[in-house]
């Protein structure tokens, strides 16, 4: 791989998969140029911070840059060029065409290798009022920064947040750690969307418990300016009125620029990619938010956007443009949060998700405690498991509890990787200790509850 002499690899995108390729490519191929184009100002850092940076007024929003585009350039020899924007790709004479911000002017710039990594970005809704002063979304971090900012300088009393996601619920925790009162509104019957009933409902008991409101199956119509000049939410269900309002109803691929340019889009919406990173055309190849991955339980192409997939794929993308020959081996869509006090965690399919692939399957809930018995603290653990009548094959795992979900989740992930069976999974040697774990822990009660609930489905 080292042998090939100027050989210019460019980038789009400058965040987790865009700088993971980057990085790669460079430290496979040091005498490659590698050159990055992204957007915005910044590069290289952890979004998935900004709900708990929020809460420390003390903290900058910056803290959460990884990597600078000065360090990027003197250290790791790339060339990084923020603030601009690719307008389009040609891949028949492998071309990018750009334009720095500020300027009207736009550039070419050749390329050998292309890798796309232009993420996404949150779902606008089409009722009026999104664009409205005091109505945000969150993605990138000058969004975090904006809504930082507003909170302090506008003294923001209460947030009503539309959309009750992963993101909706963090960002409930960090503004109530600010003192702020807080809504929010979801169209479905439950928060934390993909998770079942029971884990569901320890949400939404949490978020009660820590006194924020809440509206199901409600529908959000219109955002309106209030005489007092603050914003107005209303809804099939009636107002609700606050100083700010965050949208988190979900994210879309930024797949346009790779659609324009005759590259494929998959089933899922976003850029179709082989287990290499690959697009169908030559010498291009896409990675993370913006790029499908193929499910280990299904074996099919899915769309789960997390950072973890992100790097992963930018990496082996980074590797393979410049000569190598790994291959992605796929995801479990393995993700875990915290709502206030307590921890969700889920990987692999849902009852409904197995469904909807075509597999026969049900669902098995116990709840066990978390550490040893007489040991102090502690708490309990629920966890569902999604196993294949038949087989007896685990599909999936959701936990939901006051400790220990994030960390048992990674078992279960590992287990789905392997094809592992509940009746296997209850044999798992695991460890024993009073302050971590039962003598049987949660994960094998879980496993031998379902393993007879399977015996009552045949």
């Amino acid at each position: 791989m080292g042998n090939e002499a100027n050989l210019r690899v460019v980038v789009i995108g400058g965040v987790a998969a865009g700088m993971s390729a980057a990085s790669q490519a460079k430290r496979r191929m040091p005498g490659a140029e590698v050159i990055v184009i992204e957007r915005g100002p910044f590069i290289s850092y952890g979004a998935c911070g900004m709900p708990y940076n929020l809460e420390d007024p003390s903290r900058e929003m910056e803290d959460l840059v990884v990597l600078t585009p000065e360090v990027a350039r003197k250290k790791r020899g790339i060339d990084v060029r923020t603030k601009s924007e690719v307008l389009a790709i040609d891949t028949e004479r492998k071309r990018v065409r750009y334009r720095e911000d500020g300027s009207e002017v736009e550039e070419e710039l050749h390329y050998d290798r292309l890798i796309i990594a232009t993420g996404a970005r949150p779902v606008v809704p089409p009722f009026p009022g999104t664009d409205l002063p005091g109505v945000f979304l969150l993605r990138e971090l000058d969004d975090g920064i904006a809504i930082k900012r507003f909170v302090a300088e506008k003294n923001v009393k209460k947030a009503i947040i539309v959309g009750g996601g992963y993101i909706g619920l963090e960002m409930a925790d960090g503004l109530r750690g600010r003192g702020v009162e807080v809504h929010i509104i979801e169209m479905r019957d439950r928060v934390a969307a993909g998770f079942s009933a029971k884990p569901a409902e320890l949400a939404a008991e949490e978020l009660e418990r820590h006194g924020v409101g809440l509206s199901l199956e409600t529908r959000v119509e219109a955002i309106e300016s209030s005489a007092d000049h603050r914003l107005r939410v209303k809804t099939d269900k009636g107002d609700f009125e606050g100083d700010m309002v965050l949208l988190s109803i979900g994210i879309r691929p930024n797949r346009e620029l790779a659609e324009a340019a005759g590259i494929a889009i998959g089933e899922t919406g976003a850029i179709a990619v082989d287990e290499m990173q690959r697009t169908n055309i030559q010498d291009v190849f896409a990675a993370g938010d913006c790029a499908e991955a193929r499910h280990r339980v299904t074996n099919a192409p899915t769309y789960i956007p997390l950072g973890p997939t992100a790097n992963k794929q930018g990496k082996i993308a980074g590797a393979n443009a410049v000569g190598a020959g790994e291959r992605f081996a796929g995801i479990v869509g393995t993700a875990a949060f915290k709502v206030f006090d307590i921890e969700l965690a889920r990987t692999g399919l849902s009852l409904e998700e197995a469904e909807r692939a075509g597999l026969s399957a049900f669902e098995s809930s116990s709840e066990h405690g978390t550490r040893g018995h007489g040991y102090p603290g502690g708490g309990r653990l629920h966890t569902t498991l999604i196993v294949e009548r038949g087989t007896g094959r685990l599909l999936g795992a959701q936990l939901a509890g006051d400790e220990g979900a994030a960390g048992r989740v990674n078992v279960y992930a590992a287990a789905l990787a392997s094809g592992a069976t509940v009746g296997e999974i209850a044999s798992y040697d695991l460890a024993y200790a009073p302050p971590f774990a039962p003598v049987y822990d949660p994960i094998l009660i879980a496993a031998t509850v379902a393993q007879k609930d399977l015996a009552r489905q045949r």
